[in-house]
């Protein structure tokens, strides 16, 4: 063989071994890609199960449920007991939970304990024997009330005065501690110009037991906080999606709130409200007026709508200062997932429907079929 032809089929040789690195790095290159691909997926799915571990089986459900924890119980038999007994969703997570924060001195005994419980209310609870009695006294605190009404509340259910209460509530110190506690619930927001209460729209509607005949105002009152920090805490993401603010959140929450019936569809509410401040066109929101007025009337007049108040959508655009009452969570989701439509407006009935259009025309003639001319 020439010489010319040894240097061919040398370079021939040369270039199929290129040939076959170049598909060897293209299967290593792709591999690598999917094996990142399924590990993040992997690491990306088993954070949102822990995550999802950790929060209440049902945040709505308070019903108490008997357990039983045995004298010399270990962790790892406490914890299966909470899942069989279904407080909480996973065993493991529960116990590693434990461990990462050193958590000891649980007690034995008889307790009852509630799906709505959050990781740290079980803890405490099993390690200071906390539900073990019943309660002494509870406080329910309904949907749609405002800070004022929640105090009358808590004063007609404990020795305290509603001014006491009322005082407690508008307390700098106090409001600062419970800022200091919930940071991603009480944000600087609260302290804005104009706003009438500062924790207004922040204490969640529940039922609060209470374990000692006179808890202090402090400590009948940051269980509330607390409630709806954790209600709160599990639309974060979706608030940082969104680019928006948890007063905001808590401020058009309580708009639905107030304006929606029981047959109301609050994402069409919503929509509306939204529909309207994307046009720059006022809320024009009864509530927002009888909250300025500082009073409750089954009928806004039009002289009403003159009031002067930052709260009056009537008079002002875009959303009132902060919120004018407490929301359910089913309103925290509907402000946050609004349907998309084009009604710019709705009315109730007095069958507790609410009717929705996109013209005035459209609205004036529903308004005088169900309203006027009743």
């Amino acid at each position: 063989m020439s010489d010319d032809s040894k240097k061919d089929t040398f370079r021939e040789k040369l270039l199929e071994k290129q040939s076959e690195a170049k598909v060897v790095r293209k299967i290593v290159l792709t591999v690598f890609i999917v094996l990142l691909i399924v590990f993040s997926g992997v690491i990306g799915g088993g954070y949102l199960y822990i995550k999802s571990s950790l929060q209440p089986i049902d945040p709505n459900d308070q019903t108490a449920i008997d357990v039983t924890i045995p004298i010399g119980s270990s962790v790892s038999s406490i914890s299966k007991i909470l899942e069989e007994s279904g407080i909480i969703k996973d065993d493991r997570v529960f116990k590693y939970y434990i461990k990462f924060k050193n958590e000891s001195g649980f007690q034995a005994g008889d307790y009852q304990l509630a799906k709505s419980m959050t990781i740290t209310d079980i803890i405490s609870t099993l390690k200071k024997g906390k539900v073990m009695d019943e309660a002494v006294f509870q406080i329910t605190i309904p949907e749609g009330r405002q800070l004022t009404e929640i105090a009358s509340i808590i004063a007609n259910n404990t020795p305290y005065t509603e001014k006491e209460v009322l005082a407690t509530l508008t307390d700098k110190a106090f409001i600062d501690s419970m800022k200091a506690k919930y940071p991603d619930l009480l944000t600087d927001d609260i302290y804005q110009e104009n706003i009438k209460y500062a924790l207004e729209g922040y204490l969640f509607p529940a039922t609060y037991p209470y374990y000692t005949e006179k808890p202090t105002l402090e400590e009948v009152l940051e269980p509330m906080v607390q409630k709806m920090s954790e209600v709160v805490a599990k639309y974060i993401p979706q608030l940082q999606e969104k680019n928006m603010s948890v007063h905001r959140l808590v401020t058009m929450a309580s708009l639905i709130e107030e304006e929606a019936t029981e047959k109301a569809d609050r994402e069409k509410i919503s929509s509306v409200f939204y529909n309207r401040m994307e046009i720059k066109m006022p809320l024009q929101t009864d509530p927002t007026v009888l909250y300025a007025l500082g009073e409750h009337k089954d009928r806004v007049l039009y002289a009403d709508l003159e009031v002067d108040s930052p709260y009056n959508t009537y008079q002002n655009r875009g959303l009132p200062p902060g919120p004018i009452a407490n929301a359910g969570e089913v309103s925290f989701v509907a402000a946050l997932n609004p349907e998309e439509t084009d009604f710019l407006y709705f009315l109730a009935t007095k069958q507790g429907d609410v009717i929705f259009t996109k013209t005035l025309d459209e609205h004036n003639k529903e308004k005088n079929k169900h309203i006027t001319n009743q």
